[in-house]
């Protein structure tokens, strides 16, 4: 699917539907795929019914069949080219539905249809199709592995036999040091090369919340700015200050859950500014469900059941609608990848994109310190007796057995003696992958990713499982597809300046809490963004302390620094925030203060706060502070009770809310505003 929606055409046959796709398929002379009008057909064919299609198909050729099939269930479909490096198995193609039947059953899956009647039949079959035309390798290629990985799980088979472990090398930031000023000043210099990737998949019922994860806010006193927004508006910023002239990309996975209130929230909000062109929204597909180790699908009222496939699906989604090629046609070098409620990322992403320019790192993960038993990844150097080697994630609950597997490191998952973290970094599922490498790889592959299965037997039998699994895969096993000569490395930084996700709802935030490990809620998901741009601050020169208001809320103990917030407009990376304030600028802040800064707002000369102030220049407007003193009676964070029914559902969440007693507020609209009240 694309964040553009184009009216069906009942004029359209399906002989007229098959012409089409192989024209703009099979023709990249043409250069269609890029062109204005290749996009609009591909659109207007998007919207077709795919159940239309799979009605007719004596219509057209089987290979349009196929193809058909592929655009509908994909989302897009890639050039032929790219579907011929596929090296696609085709157990299904050609042929009505007895074939397709018969097939299914030379596949082990011949129960699918006991006890169905021909409608029932007629719609299954028609489910099967579509499965196996969204699968790189087909249904063929699904069963396959998973009778493989199957077989390994049921013999205890070590899918690290062999592999010993190592630190890798990679590259550790220290913020505000010369390294890190040389390499923002490198990535900031890429950014019109690059596009972004959101991966957003997931609702957020686990916090407490009935919505998308991405239309939470990340401030309580500013509700507006949810998670999307503030991300969109990074891009938008980039693109203005660093862009050369281009719309940066924006690529955002979605799933069956998240797709249609993700397309809601931005045409509600007319995409938070953004060119709806330079968009593009891929909607995940879920995969069979399996229900036995003999690879048997699991059926559920008359059709196969299906469960999600994992986000490693972004890499899949990115080669079979034909964003990565796109991309890389349109001069993008480097795909940032980003998870949905990580509100701080974009900090750190200038550098973080200029250690991979710097190091020619095909794949560069962003890593923190990690506590050992943290429920994050840590990057590692597997290394094979024969000669194989990876720098790879390994799962936080693989990592403790694999370590005490080997002699170096014989206590498992310890923490190290010096710096009190585990030697291995700490995975924060973010990427940034260098388009060249990106690109071929998915086009040898034919988009296929690693999968691997974690099935929760019925029995010691290891034969039947409690509930059907499936074959899952993760977007940070990108590496394992990679050639041996690709270099793989990552950055390491502080987790204050780039890693604060909201993961836990209040009562598990509180249990992390008591246990010594990162909460991970929407509280502190709020007060490391004001911290972090606290500190932001104090790095360009403003008097400001690092602790204002603390207190317990709803368990978690949380010390607040003064409220500043200061959103993306006004600047992405630390450079950007001190590009805004002159050498010989003052700017004192105390302790109980509250600062939204919003634009073009620049500080020249003495700012005095006690209080709350919000400076907000809108588009094509400016705020120069020469002189400038507020005292007021600011915000307040005061506690909410879980049963309090004054509360939001997003207060709640966090077990508190920001009181606004009184606000100064300063807002150009359509000039420049110099403020001097000397």
């Amino acid at each position: 699917s694309s964040s553009s929606s184009s009216s069906s055409s009942s004029s359209f046959s399906p002989r007229h539907i098959a012409l089409l796709v192989f024209i703009i398929s099979c023709s990249p002379a043409l250069g269609w795929q890029s062109s204005g009008v290749g996009t609009s057909m591909l659109a207007a064919l998007r919207s077709l019914s795919l159940r239309r299609i799979l009605r007719a198909p004596s219509s057209f050729p089987p290979s349009s069949y196929v193809m058909m099939a592929g655009l509908s269930t994909a989302g897009a479909v890639a050039t032929h080219q790219e579907s011929c490096a596929s090296e696609r198995l085709d157990p299904l193609r050609g042929g009505g539905s007895e074939d397709l039947e018969k097939r299914l059953a030379e596949l082990g899956q011949g129960h699918l249809f006991e006890g169905l009647g021909e409608e029932q039949k007629a719609k299954l079959l028609e489910q099967a199709a579509e499965l196996d035309g969204q699968l790189p390798g087909g249904l063929e290629g699904y069963v396959t592995n998973a009778r493989k990985l199957l077989k390994d799980s049921k013999e205890g088979v070590n899918p690290y036999e062999g592999f010993a472990p190592s630190v890798p090398q990679g590259e550790h930031l220290k913020v505000g040091s010369e390294d890190f000023e040389r390499m923002e000043k490198l990535g900031r210099e890429a950014l019109s090369q690059t596009g972004f990737v959101l991966v957003a998949g997931g609702l957020g019922e686990r916090l407490g919340y009935k919505g998308i994860k991405v239309s939470l806010p990340l401030y309580d006193a500013l509700e507006s700015e949810c998670f999307l927004k503030l991300y969109i508006s990074h891009i938008l910023y980039i693109q203005e200050k660093f862009g050369k002239g281009k719309k940066i990309p924006l690529a955002i996975m979605t799933s069956d859950d998240t797709h249609a209130m993700t397309e809601k929230l931005l045409q509600d909000n007319n995409y938070f500014g953004m060119d709806s062109s330079q968009l593009t929204i891929m909607k995940q597909n879920k995969v069979p469900a399996i229900k036995d180790s003999d690879g048997h699908f699991a059926i559920k009222d008359g059709k196969i059941e299906t469960k999600p496939h994992g986000h490693g699906d972004v890499h899949t989604l990115m080669h079979q609608t034909g964003v990565a090629k796109s991309w890389k046609d349109s001069g993008v070098k480097y795909v940032v990848f980003f998870q949905d409620t990580n509100g701080i990322i974009f900090r750190s992403l200038p550098a973080v994109l200029g250690v991979s320019v710097s190091n020619k790192f095909a794949v560069n993960s962003v890593c923190v310190p990690r506590t050992p038993g943290e429920a994050v990844g840590g990057i590692c150097r597997l290394e094979h007796k024969d000669g194989r080697a990876f720098t790879v994630n390994v799962e936080y609950n693989q990592l403790d057995p694999l370590l005490r597997s080997t002699e170096q490191f014989s206590n498992g998952d310890v923490a190290d003696a010096k710096t009190g973290f585990s030697p291995f970094p700490g995975n924060i599922n973010v990427l940034v992958i260098d388009m060249d490498s990106y690109h071929s790889t998915l086009s040898s592959s034919g988009g296929r990713v690693n999968e691997f299965v974690n099935p929760k037997y019925a029995d010691a039998s290891k034969q039947a499982f409690k509930s059907p699994t499936r074959l899952e895969c993760m977007m940070q096993d990108f590496p394992l597809l990679l050639s041996t000569e690709s270099k793989v490395g990552f950055t390491t930084l502080d987790r204050w300046i780039c890693f604060s996700p909201v993961k836990n709802n209040i009562q598990d935030a509180a249990a992390k809490s008591e246990k010594g490990l990162p909460p991970e809620s929407a509280g502190t998901a709020e007060r490391d963004a004001m911290a972090l741009n606290t500190r932001m601050l104090q790095m360009a020169g403003a008097k400001i302390p690092e602790v204002g208001q603390a207190g317990t809320y709803a368990g978690i103990k949380l010390d607040f620094s003064p409220m500043v917030v200061l959103l993306p407009s006004f600047g992405t990376s630390l450079s950007d925030i001190k590009d805004r304030i002159s050498p010989g600028a003052s700017i004192e802040i105390t302790s109980r203060s509250a600062l939204v800064v919003e634009g073009e707002v620049f500080f020249e000369g003495k700012l005095k706060l006690d209080g709350a102030l919000e400076l907000r220049a809108q588009p094509g407007s400016s705020i120069i502070v020469k002189n400038l003193e507020v005292t007021n009676s600011g915000w307040e964070i005061v506690e909410v009770k879980q049963d309090d029914p004054s509360a939001t559902v997003t207060q709640a969440m966090r077990g508190y809310k920001v009181v606004k007693h009184e606000t100064r507020s300063i807002v150009a609209d359509s000039e420049k505003k110099v403020v001097d009240e000397a």
